[in-house]
């Protein structure tokens, strides 16, 4: 694995930054250096920062790149600077033992570029934000998520079937869903909701996909069970609980190759024959946001209740 000492000192929007081991490959089965990692999340910031913009951030790292060892990170790490934005909140349930944790805050392009810095390929986040809470400490969920992921045997292409379902199943509350490739093998579907305590949104999700479970019993399941999700897509809805987290859009995914959570629009859903188009390189989401500009904009400015 090339390592080049190639460092760079530049300014990110007024401020003065490092830039370490650039010549470093992060993606081998295909070349892709730190640098181009860098590259594509500065570019890509103006449509990302949105949806990491007070979400306590869980960041997946790969220092070595993604044939060697990764590790999920919560707490700010050591050496992490004065400007970046930290927020100490309770990790209850945490494999580390502690009870809490001072979560970044990805508020501006300079903490997405230091981050990209660390190799924090995944960025992860919750359905919630800081303060959409009406007691302080129940976090309020400002989206309801479907997770939308191909048992051995199905594939995204039956994924975006199962979207349409739950399209149609959402427009009967009056709701709209903005689908996401995953940038693994499924999908993601987001539903934007007036604050909600997240255990109510987690319960608005599981009704849902077991209604859609219940209809479709041949193409979906609702049951977390692996042995029952062959030749189905399993919607997930506990990602919806406030200690879960989901790949934001527009991140990386720690993979072979540099693939991107993109968001696409329900024309590409509806058409979609072949998993291959539904696979987005950096360069290629660039070019998207060039030609159509960001397919999630818009995508917080009309939420919906959640039914009661």
């Amino acid at each position: 694995m090339a390592a080049g000492p190639k460092q760079l000192t530049t300014e990110v929007d007024g401020q003065t930054m490092k830039l370490t081991n650039l010549g470093k490959v992060l993606y081998p089965e295909v070349g892709f250096t730190k640098a181009e990692v860098i590259d594509y999340y500065l570019q890509v910031a103006p449509q990302l920062l949105p949806h990491l913009s007070d979400r306590p951030l869980t960041r997946k790292r790969w220092p070595d790149g993604t044939g060697a060892a990764y590790f999920f990170e919560k707490n700010a790490p050591r050496g992490t600077p004065d400007w970046v934005r930290t927020v100490t909140l309770p990790t209850p349930g945490s494999s580390t033992g502690r009870d809490e944790a001072d979560f970044v805050i990805a508020d501006d392009i300079q903490t997405i570029v230091w981050l990209a810095n660390l190799a924090a390929l995944e960025l992860h986040v919750p359905q919630w934000r800081i303060g959409l809470s009406d007691t302080g400490k129940t976090p309020h969920a400002d989206l309801v998520v479907f997770d939308l992921d191909p048992g051995p045997g199905a594939t995204v292409v039956d994924c975006c079937d199962v979207a349409l379902a739950l399209r149609e199943l959402l427009s009967h509350y009056g709701m709209e869903g903005w689908p996401k490739t995953s940038g693994n093998k499924g999908m993601h579907l987001y539903v934007p909701i007036e604050p909600a305590p997240s255990r109510d949104a987690s319960a608005f999700a599981k009704q849902l996909a077991e209604q859609l479970a219940e209809a479709l019993p041949e193409n979906v399941t609702a049951n977390m069970t692996k042995a029952l999700r062959p030749g189905k897509v399993f919607i997930d809805w506990s990602q919806n609980a406030s200690a879960k987290t989901t790949l934001a859009p527009y991140s990386l995914r720690g993979a072979e190759e540099p693939r991107v959570s993109t968001p696409i629009d329900w024309d590409e859903v509806a058409a979609a024959t072949d998993p291959a188009e539904l696979t987005f390189l950096p360069a290629d989401v660039l070019a998207r946001i060039e030609e159509y500009g960001d397919v999630l904009e818009g995508l917080y400015d009309d939420p919906k209740p959640l039914p009661s």
